[in-house]
């Protein structure tokens, strides 16, 4: 069922950013009544995108609930975040301080827990040129133009390999299971990107390491009682002593790579983005007033890196491949485009890209109609700030409803039909006014960093799969498009059969 939201509270209130605030003027925003202790908490349900959005056709794209003893502001439609995050982004550049933000890096994650300002601006900046100096375009060997373009052509061929071995092995009825095989690809790129090396598929430190990241994206998503209860901090709390564990032992393979690095660091030899940010730290001691970057926040950045260089991408790619099985007649229109600008003596480039718009329509479809990250990571407020005529104070908690913008009716006409030509205009080209629409990465000041390098790596794990494969649904198989909540939904597990094409 399509899901409308109720087109209220759309005007904004210009005011002097260098005047203080009279909150007494303006309202605050409406929301339900909390319950005593719990507040809200109980009618969230365990789809808690479903229930907010359901929210704001009651209460608009602006209201306040309390979780427990945290007041939470939730933004919804396009046009009201964008202010938010956009034109009023430095009002909206915190982040809020949760308990579980805190465990994860200790105050020292650029992306959970540093504090908006001059120190965290610099952060970002250093943790930009590192990601920008492997993916600058230079001639390369390999016919690449840059280290990441490499190791990502290099993978996907990788992928289609182990992806045709598996499907030799197993009988056509039963297919295989893609999953595996796109986890240990994709965490390859960024394991080659941070720390110059790849493991095999089987490698089981590769592996643990791979479902713990997964495992503590489970639980952060699923949140603590210690995050909406303060006292819940001093009792046992088996989730969270769950989760505690599973950072120590993610940062302890962290920093064996990283005093791995250090030991053999040579700055006249720059080999991926762990050095890159070692040599930030180098500089420190010659230029105190250009570098703030400390060995923990080294240590947490690249943490950050790859847990965001692979999630995001890896459950991009599981919907790409339900979705392509679901609509075989799209699969036919992508390997159609792949033919007519690739062929058949060459894989897939990032120079493709621009060439193949459905392609491009295709993968803009999957992220709005799946919205596999319906809320970016919260944010909050870093002083009292005036949205849409609301007075939000500061320090307050905001989570960014993009499931909703992804199906807003007034948007987008029929949100719950999956369409890929929305985005095409009538001469074939990608309507890139549309396609901005489309919230997957978050806006503004906190918005992902890597999401052109996740574009890309889309692009080219899915061209190369099917450039060499015709993928199939199994016979019988019923395919799920819901999918459990999460800070990163997956969907449900599926099976596929595979054929060589050429």
């Amino acid at each position: 069922m399509a899901i409308m939201v109720k087109q209220s509270h759309r005007f904004f209130f210009p005011y002097n950013r260098d005047s203080s605030l009279d909150h007494t003027k303006f309202p605050a925003p409406p929301g339900p009544k909390p319950w005593p202790l719990v507040g809200n908490l109980l009618q969230m349900g365990d789809q808690m995108h479903l229930s907010l959005t359901r929210l704001g056709l009651q209460y608009g794209d602006i209201f306040q609930m309390r979780f427990g003893s945290l007041t939470v502001v939730i933004l919804s439609g396009y046009t009201t975040i964008r202010q938010a995050l956009v034109r009023q982004g430095e009002d909206f550049a915190g982040r809020p301080e949760l308990f579980t933000f805190s465990a994860i890096a200790d105050g020292n994650s650029m992306t959970f827990s540093e504090k908006y300002g001059p120190a965290w601006l610099l952060h970002k900046k250093l943790c930009k040129n590192a990601l920008r100096s492997f993916s600058h375009a230079e001639p390369r060997g390999s016919g690449a133009t840059c280290l990441l373009e490499e190791q990502v052509c290099a993978e996907a061929a990788e992928m289609v390999e182990v992806i045709r071995e598996q499907a030799a092995k197993n009988c056509e009825m039963t297919g295989i299971d893609p999953a595996i095989s796109l986890v240990t690809s994709v965490a390859n790129v960024v394991c080659a990107l941070c720390f110059g090396r790849r493991y095999d598929h089987n490698d089981k430190e590769f592996l643990t390491i791979v479902n713990i990241n997964n495992e503590v994206l489970k639980l952060f998503a699923a949140g603590t009682l210690a995050d909406f209860f303060p006292v819940f901090r001093y009792f046992p709390n088996p989730s969270l002593r769950k989760m505690v564990q599973y950072i120590h032992r993610m940062n302890g393979f962290m920093e064996q790579r990283i005093e791995e690095h250090i030991s053999t660091f040579d700055k006249n030899c720059i080999r991926d983005i762990t050095d890159a940010l070692i040599a930030l730290c180098e500089d420190r001691e010659e230029n105190r007033d250009t570098s703030l970057l400390t060995n923990s926040q080294v240590i947490h950045t690249v943490i950050d890196i790859f847990g965001a260089g692979f999630d995001t991408i890896i459950a991009g790619l599981q919907w790409s491949l339900l979705y392509l099985i679901k609509f075989p007649n799209i699969q036919d229109k992508i390997q159609q485009e792949i033919d007519e600008h690739i062929g058949s003596a060459r894989l897939p480039q990032f120079s493709d890209k621009p060439n193949m718009p459905f392609t491009e329509a295709f993968i803009y479809e999957v992220f709005r109609h799946s919205s596999y990250v319906p809320f970016t990571i919260p944010h909050c407020t870093t002083r009292d700030t005036i949205l849409n005529g609301y007075f939000i104070p500061k320090d307050t908690c905001v989570f960014i409803n993009q499931y909703q913008v992804n199906h807003d009716v007034d948007l987008w006409g029929d949100p719950e039909e999956f369409r890929p030509h929305r985005f095409l205009g009538l001469s074939g080209q990608l309507n890139k006014e549309l396609t901005e629409k489309v919230l997957i990465f978050g806006l503004g000041k906190r918005h992902c960093l890597g999401d052109g390098f996740a574009r890309l790596e889309m692009f080219v794990f899915l061209t190369t799969l099917l450039h060499a494969l015709r993928i199939e649904k199994v016979p019988g198989q019923e395919l799920d498009l819901n999918a459990d909540f999460s800070l990163t939904m997956k969907p449900h597990p599926y099976r596929i059969s595979v054929s060589a094409r050429f």
